[in-house]
């Protein structure tokens, strides 16, 4: 019997959160499934992590972003990646803005760790219950949440480095297309 791990998340996310979320499967023209899925209560994120460690999953990767609350308050969005017997499923989550805190699921599932501790330094985002909440990268005696003051190199340069980069490129092209 094939194991049909899309019904399987699906079926016991139904059963534990009812209708607290939405979902949708899609398949690309290789046969990859991918799932997308949107929890309307932040806190619902550990029975996902449970569900995922009951079917054999791991996390993959967590990236957080920027969003703008109902109020027009500066927010963050969190989408956990997992990785279901092949599948990718990505489960976003709001935080809520006045707290800026989410649960851990690190001990539920020990791929979170150090991921989730990127949250907290780079973010700002307090992960509560973390196992090892030490920072990964920035000395102690440097302020929580510091990266959000920074500028992107990208913004900062206003696309000079890549301008600068293709005429060098274009320059050291011949006419006949070689490279000098």
């Amino acid at each position: 019997m094939v194991r049909n791990i899309q019904e399987e998340f699906t079926e016991k996310l139904t059963r534990a959160l009812g209708a607290e979320f939405s979902l949708r499967w899609e398949r690309d023209s290789k046969g990859v499934v991918t799932g997308w899925c949107r929890l309307h209560d932040h806190r619902h994120i550990t029975t996902v992590a449970l569900i995922v460690a009951s079917l054999g999953g791991r996390v993959i990767t967590i990236t957080a972003y920027k969003t703008k609350d109902d109020q027009q308050r500066d927010s963050h969005e969190i989408a956990y990646h997992f990785d279901l017997d092949g599948c990718t499923c990505t489960v976003t989550i709001e935080v809520p803005g006045d707290s800026g805190k989410v649960n851990s699921i690190t001990p539920i599932l020990k791929s979170a760790d150090w991921t989730e501790r990127e949250l907290q330094e780079l973010y700002g985002i307090k992960v509560v219950g973390h196992p090892n909440p030490k920072r990964l990268f920035l000395d102690d005696t440097i302020d929580e949440g510091i990266m959000n003051d920074f500028i992107p190199l990208s913004i900062a340069m206003q696309g000079a480095t890549s301008k600068t980069l293709w005429e060098k490129v274009l320059a050291a092209t011949s006419q006949e297309g070689e490279v000098k």
